[in-house]
């Protein structure tokens, strides 16, 4: 049984809701963004800081990855209104102090919201809670390295978990995957372990690589640009910039999702005197609203038709691809009853976007976790890449797959190695460290669970991240975590992660500087690298004073762990901790692409990784050509009674960081714990806009419940619902995972509403 709400989330008792809204940003985003920068900064800091957000010479917003323009055409103000949220979290001049941990207790500070713990302010000094202490209590950092080191070296490597977030730099992940790897494990699992895996997935086994294809010229250039299980207007809505653009210029817009979304339907451009005090630029021309999981048949639909009318690029289809017989085979066995059960949509409306796509010369296909986190994820996105393929929209100036990451590094992270999977170059950054690197393959986030709960892994080390709130099933992680000797975490804020402890169990506090402050080492002042969601690699640089003199750089803290378990090390930790040049030069000899990283990477725009399927329709894949795949619409029966759910994030948060209470675009103010859900499904289910629900999940094990929420009449489709995580995350069983990727399926989850 899941546990009530935190007593202090007092909100929701206050919650208004106002319907939803048909536009994004304008004024009001301007209104909201820099007033909550002021309440956290105050008006000089916000004008100082804001100024050198996404700038050449200024540091990467800490939010989304979605990727800047050329220097010469950024703007002013180069950030969004959750963008100046991000910055004002952690450029805030609230501090958490000893005293803050003396007054409260483990305890208290377990009973509150997660929205309270990060408003508390910046972590500014580490801090330890010791088997059976009530509280946490300050240590040095020796004396943090030495304990950490303890209880690595009291197991073997393959016990010990080493979780990174999307939000660690370049320089940071590379030295925390080599300290794992020569620790002895490839147990590095992360943040894309729960959004893009089954991207990396499906594009790895189509085109061979798992980024995507298109940069951020491309969509400016389509003509046609699709946007699937994608929320712009909240999660990166510096997206809707250039999607104004690419209308403008004469692209048509298709907005797939089971909610409509305020962003994709009008934009007001807050760089624009006409956004701020006009009507805004209208987005999509289509929005088709399908059911959720339905995008798999929705794709076959589509490219069925286009086989049917001959709006094939025979030329690209034959000269790079292979398996398009047994595609076409597949196809023409589909069944229009069954899409039309899978997706909810009509023959003309699927008909409608494969005129589109028909008639389109450049095509880009955009996607986000309303895809990636359901069952058939992979095979669903492997849909996408057909439908690409048989229009030869790879290797094109202006289209193009795209899926649109969350965190402003999570791509990079994973260039840098960080993978439970040891990477391709692994054996030879061994050779020249003179190093044995593991090779067994390590746990991903849903297996580290596994491990913790098992009792096969005893230690869990988390650079960044929240990874308690971000997991799935979570009254078992929680418990998973509690049942490891010591937990660390390498923080900025406080968060929920930090108090699921148990009373015999070690708890380490580490806190770190932010992407806005001044990193100074023995060598000087430095910068870290991040990569975007395009794969363009630029420097980061921050301006501000330190927090507390008491911070470490994420890179010195791995350093100094690495040579506090590993004495007898002959890697030079020490250099890499002084000079973060020397970890870029040992990125250089080691990383594909990387050629000339230093010299690049000084440059105004950086650079922009190799991708050969979009720089010459190389793809890497085992025949050299890009695939075809077939696979089967798999219907997932709803019983009656039930709605299948979905979870989304609100105007006010950014993962699982909760800026506020409030989803201005829904319509949502002062709470959190809604539900929305089809004005027709309440009916049938005997149940009254503003009714009062438990949401209870079924699964093989039996029942998971998530109490006291407020049910909203909504236009989303019938049948389908959806609320906000972490709040829901107790919903998704830690077994239901996405086919292939092992991605937990958290926009598909089978509920029933229960009057509380």
């Amino acid at each position: 049984m899941a546990k009530k709400p935190p007593r202090d989330d007092v909100g929701d008792r206050n919650l208004t809701v106002r319907g939803p809204k048909a536009a994004a940003a304008g004024l009001p985003g301007v209104g909201h963004g820099l007033a909550a920068a002021v309440n956290q900064m105050g008006v000089r800091r916000t004008a100082l800081t804001l100024v050198r957000v996404n700038q050449a010479g200024g540091f990467d917003c800490p939010g989304c990855a979605w990727p800047e323009p050329a220097p010469e055409h950024r703007a002013h103000a180069e950030f969004c209104e959750n963008g100046a949220k991000a910055v004002a979290e952690e450029a805030t001049l609230r501090r958490i102090t000893p005293e803050f941990f003396a007054r409260h207790s483990v305890a208290d500070l377990a009973d509150k919201s997660d929205y309270w713990l990060g408003q508390q302010g910046r972590l500014t000094t580490p801090m330890v809670k010791h088997p059976g202490a009530t509280h946490f209590r300050p240590l040095g950092w020796a004396q943090a390295f030495a304990l950490a080191a303890e209880h690595l070296r009291a197991i073997e490597p393959d016990e010990a978990l080493f979780y990174t977030s999307g939000r660690t730099s370049n320089e940071a992940a590379f030295v925390y995957q080599l300290f794992a790897r020569a620790y002895g494990t490839n147990n590095l699992p992360d943040c894309s372990n729960m959004c893009h895996e089954s991207s990396g997935v499906a594009l790895g086994a189509t085109i061979g690589m798992g980024k995507g294809s298109v940069t951020l010229d491309d969509v400016h250039d389509a003509k046609l640009i699709v946007v699937v299980g994608q929320n712009p207007g909240t999660n990166h809505p510096r997206m809707l910039t250039a999607l104004e653009r690419a209308k403008q210029r004469g692209a048509k817009i298709i907005s797939i999702n089971p909610l409509p979304e305020a962003g994709l339907i009008r934009f007001k451009n807050p760089q624009k005197a006409s956004g701020l005090v006009g009507s805004g630029t209208p987005l999509a021309d289509l929005h088709l609203p399908v059911r959720v999981g339905g995008d798999l048949a929705l794709f076959q639909a589509i490219g069925a038709l286009l086989l049917a009318w001959g709006a094939v690029d025979e030329s690209f289809v034959t000269a790079y691809t292979s398996g398009f017989e047994d595609y076409a085979a597949g196809l023409a066995q589909l069944d229009a009853e069954l899409v039309a059960r899978a997706t909810g949509l009509s023959p003309a409306e699927i008909e409608a976007a494969a005129r589109l796509f028909a008639e389109s010369e450049a095509t880009v296909v955009c996607w986000a976790m309303g895809l990636t986190q359901g069952r058939d994820a992979v095979a669903t996105i492997q849909e996408i890449v057909n439908v690409q393929l048989l229009r030869g929209m790879i290797g094109k100036p202006g289209a193009g797959l795209c899926p649109v990451r969350g965190h402003s590094n999570v791509q990079g992270d994973r260039t840098m190695g960080i993978w439970h999977e040891p990477p391709t170059w692994l054996a030879g950054l061994g050779d020249r460290l003179s190093l044995t690197m593991p090779s067994r393959r390590g746990y991903d986030t849903v297996e580290a669970i596994r491990a913790m709960r098992d009792g096969h892994a005893k230690v869990f080390f988390a650079v960044g991240g929240n990874f308690a709130a971000a997991t799935p099933d979570t009254d078992v992680t929680e418990a998973a975590l509690r049942s490891c000797t010591l937990t660390a975490h390498v923080s900025t804020k406080l968060n929920r992660s930090h108090v699921v402890t148990s009373d015999e169990q070690t708890v380490l506090i580490l806190p770190c500087l932010g992407r806005t402050e001044r990193d100074v080492q023995a060598a000087g002042e430095q910068f870290v690298t991040v990569e975007d969601s395009m794969s363009n690699v630029h420097a980061s640089r921050g301006r501000l004073d330190p927090a507390s003199p008491q911070l470490l750089s994420e890179v010195a803290i791995v350093c100094a762990l690495a040579r506090a378990v590993l004495p007898e090390s002959t890697v030079p930790w020490e250099s890499y901790a002084q000079d973060y040049r020397s970890v870029r030069a040992l990125i250089e000899q080691t990383v594909p692409g990387f050629d000339g990283f230093e010299a690049k990477v000084r440059t105004p725009a950086g650079f922009t990784l190799p991708h050969p399927p979009r720089d010459s329709r190389t793809f890497p894949t085992a025949d050299g050509r890009a695939r075809f795949t077939a696979s089967p619409i798999q219907l997932l029966e709803v019983p009656e009674g039930r709605l299948l759910l979905q979870t989304v994030r609100s105007h006010d948060q950014y993962n699982t960081t909760i800026y506020g209470l409030d989803d201005r675009y829904r319509g949502v103010k002062a709470g959190r714990r809604v539900v929305f859900v089809n004005p027709d499904d309440l009916a049938t289910l005997g149940l009254a806009d503003g009714a009062m629900v438990d949401l209870i999940s079924e699964w093989a094990d039996g029942e998971r419940r998530a109490p006291a929420f407020r049910v909203i009449a909504y236009p989303t489709v019938r049948g389908c619902a959806a609320t906000y995580f972490p709040e829901a995350n107790v919903l998704v069983p830690l077994d239901s995972t996405a086919a292939g990727s092992n991605t937990p399926t958290s926009k598909q989850i089978i509920v029933r509403l229960q009057p509380a």
